[in-house]
């Protein structure tokens, strides 16, 4: 009798410590999951945070494969017990979820699910997220849940840390976002008044030329010097507004932490589900890191605004010394012919670009109906 709560302690003490461990809301939701899984020996667990609509912002799961997580579909909204729990926001313990009245609407190929766990998680009045789990890995009697009142306690305890870790990890999520705001506010303040100042007087010299080219062709000919080395400052000035645009987080946090955030962004704020999966990617040199952001990001934009995509899955993996970043979405694809031919580029031509000033190479892969795969490969310092 003793070593049960002490192991059960035990295993409190070090899902608390992982969710500890991390800053990014999408990590902290997996770990609570991961934890809360093993710690009350379930074959099945889900944390849902809502939105305001009655559904879920995002939803993370665990002991469910990729594959089957992709069977699965769209996740229920304003229906079924799960999206029920976000409303009611009570505690839940049933024998079988199948014979609930709320239980329906799911999915054929979800996995088959039994008895259930359900608990809100708290942050003084506001329900931000619910814990599931499912299918309790022990004997259970006929018409019992295999869940037993000791361990909603226990998952209680679990819930009232997990909203302190995830109320810390959305404010600093939001602490940066703050100050990428700001940063790109005084950019643009500073890039406007240098960039104004050379416009208005490229436009009095050339208007000053357009008045001599009659009476004083010599003079003229002066004022359009002017203008052209005027116009070239200008541009000088707006390449290194440019160059100075680089994030600042990817000098703070590296490649990868840098393209996780703005996927989470990216994942919370469109329907389609967007993920990142990064392997074995070392520190690359600093032109190369922001090249490959630019890309996935300008290949995210056309996948969530054009392409009618359900799914973008990006990933960033080390090759030899450099790194392959692929950009896959199952949209309606494109024939990258015809759509050159026409002359829209989906900026595949800045993409390009930025792939060959940093000694790599862009490829697209794409047919009608048949997704877009971008994917570029660069070289290591």
């Amino acid at each position: 009798m003793s070593q049960g709560p002490r192991s059960g302690l035990a295993a409190v003490s070090a899902a608390l410590l992982a969710m500890s461990r991390h800053l990014e809301v999408r990590d902290v939701l997996k770990t609570i999951v991961a934890s809360a899984r093993e710690l009350l020996d379930a074959q099945y667990a889900a944390l849902g945070v809502p939105d305001d609509h009655g559904g879920f912002a995002q939803f993370v799961v665990d002991g469910v494969s990729d594959d089957q997580w992709k069977a699965i579909g769209p996740l229920p909204r304003q229906h079924g017990i799960l999206a029920a729990m976000l409303k009611e926001a009570k505690r839940e313990r049933l024998a079988d979820v199948r014979e609930d009245p709320r239980f329906g609407g799911w999915p054929e190929a979800h996995p088959d699910m039994s008895d259930f766990l359900g608990l809100p998680i708290h942050n003084g009045d506001e329900v931000v997220g619910a814990l599931f789990l499912a299918n309790k890995r022990c004997s259970k009697p006929k018409g019992e849940c295999g869940f037993t009142e000791e361990d909603m306690d226990l998952l209680a305890i679990l819930a009232q840390h997990a909203a302190i870790a995830l109320t810390n990890a959305r404010l600093y999520e939001r602490s940066r976002e703050l100050t990428i705001a700001e940063e790109r506010s005084r950019l643009a303040h500073e890039l406007h008044d240098a960039v104004s100042q050379k416009l208005f007087s490229l436009r009095l010299t050339a208007q000053a030329a357009a008045a001599l080219v009659d009476r004083d062709p010599s003079r003229a000919k002066g004022e359009l010097h002017q203008v052209a080395a005027l116009a070239a400052e200008a541009a000088d000035e707006l390449r290194a507004a440019v160059v100075e645009l680089r994030p600042a987080a990817l000098d703070e946090d590296g490649l990868v932490a840098t393209l996780r955030t703005q996927i989470q962004v990216l994942d919370r704020a469109h329907t389609a589900r967007v993920t990142l999966t990064a392997r074995g990617v070392r520190a690359l040199p600093a032109a190369q890191e922001e090249a490959l952001l630019r890309v996935a990001q300008e290949a995210l934009h056309n996948a969530l605004r054009h392409s009618g995509a359900t799914g973008v899955d990006v990933t960033l993996e080390r090759l030899g010394n450099g790194a392959v970043l692929r950009v896959t979405d199952d949209g309606k694809g494109f024939d990258p012919a015809v759509v050159r031919r026409a002359g829209r580029h989906l900026g595949l031509v800045s993409m390009r670009d930025r792939a060959s000033g940093v000694g790599g190479r862009l490829t697209v892969t794409s047919e009608p109906g048949q997704g877009t795969v971008i994917e570029m490969e660069v070289p290591g310092g």
